[in-house]
């Protein structure tokens, strides 16, 4: 056995790289994946929403052979999944995001570089050439400089714009307010302590670039940069100036009404994600899968619609599939392979997601991701 592979052979789920994380990163890092807003009540009820999922499988039939690719807003996909995007990527560990991305181009999947990512979107073109990069944009109250980005990201060949529209301001996220990584931080002696208890990771983050958000524009005052990051006065008519802007395609992220998904929808967009923020905005909000048939019915295939928060393994993958989802957006579970192992982590945790999916498809008794189908599944 390969000695990479054999580093991971004891690895075998979400669960377990998120206690390795847990053991190699300081608490205040590690809370900035894990947590979500206020009492964490949505990002519970979202994982908590895949547990109580039941599959109606078939029996006798042929899955000799099992086709588990498809296609995402045209382009295949080895599998019905895109790395979601995430901030503060290289805080985690300094690898970053060339690293989740050059892991999305080995798996065949799509990989979304965030607005507050931690990496540049050039230079992770540079560094991650055999990837579909997606961005990810916070509509900025200057629009000059998100022009500027739509640009940027064109030259770079970037497939796909996700627009994220739940964050006219951020979420109470009150893990990092008690951790101080708050802007401007407000570091306790205890948070200190935390990040020098864990060595290696000092040792990462003190030796190597420190933390840019080049995205944001050039600029001392962070926290400035941040505020203007989020506009509170984004409407559907900024939708229809960034599809005159944007010729890719488009998604808009962070729909979670009905009469919203129709309203996205009819603004030209190629398609919605189902989203509550992974949790981390407003507590209480609705539990995505519980929502995505809904949706689906509503926009009636006038938009791919995908599925971001709770997922957790290949099987919740293909759950979401059955209830209407062409793709599922991944995120806490490669930041928790990422802090636990780097690239290499990253790699067998989407080796996981892939062997798990197909064979939830083989015991489901379908032989291609295309025949997944509602009758397969209740989510309850």
């Amino acid at each position: 056995m390969p000695k990479r592979a054999a580093r991971w052979e004891r690895v075998l789920t979400v669960a377990d790289f998120r206690r390795l994380a847990k053991r190699r990163t300081p608490r205040p890092v590690f809370d900035y994946v894990e947590g979500a807003a206020e009492q964490e009540l949505s990002v519970d009820r979202s994982v908590q929403a895949f547990q109580r999922v039941v599959f109606h499988p078939h029996v006798l039939r042929n899955v000799g052979s099992v086709e588990p690719s498809t296609t995402i807003l045209g382009r295949r996909a080895a599998l019905p999944m895109v790395l979601a995007p995430t901030g503060f990527t290289r805080m985690m560990r300094t690898e970053g995001e060339p690293a989740v991305a050059r892991s999305a181009a080995r798996a065949g999947i799509p990989y979304a570089l965030s607005t507050l990512g931690t990496t540049s979107v050039d230079r992770l073109r540079s560094e991650a050439p055999d990837t579909e990069l997606w961005f990810q944009l916070y509509l900025s109250r200057d629009h000059g400089r998100s022009r500027e980005l739509l640009d940027r990201a064109k030259a770079s060949s970037y497939t796909t714009l996700v627009v994220t529209v739940d964050v006219p301001v951020a979420g109470a996220r009150l893990r990092d307010s008690y951790n101080g990584l708050t802007l401007p931080p407000t570091l306790t002696l205890r948070t200190l302590v935390a990040m020098a208890a864990k060595p290696r990771w000092l040792f990462d983050a003190l030796t190597t670039e420190p933390l840019a958000f080049e995205a944001l524009g050039a600029g001392k005052d962070l926290v400035s940069l941040f505020k203007n990051a989020f506009d509170p006065g984004v409407t559907f008519a900024d939708l229809e100036w960034l599809r005159a802007q944007w010729r890719g395609s488009l998604v808009v992220k962070g729909i979670q009404r009905l009469d919203d998904a129709k309203a996205a929808t009819a603004a030209g967009v190629d398609a919605i994600a189902v989203s509550n923020h992974g949790g981390r905005q407003l507590d209480r909000a609705a539990t995505p899968l519980m929502l995505l048939p809904e949706v689906v019915d509503a926009i009636g295939g006038k938009a791919e619609v995908f599925l971001d928060g709770g997922i957790r393994s290949g099987a919740d993958v293909a759950a979401a599939v059955a209830l209407g989802a062409r793709a599922a957006f991944i995120g806490r579970p490669y930041l928790y392979a990422l802090m636990a192992g780097g690239e290499s982590a990253v790699d067998h945790l989407l080796k996981l997601f892939a062997d798990d999916y197909v064979r939830t498809l083989k015991l489901l008794g379908v032989s291609r991701t295309a025949d997944l189908s509602s009758d397969l599944v209740t989510a309850t």
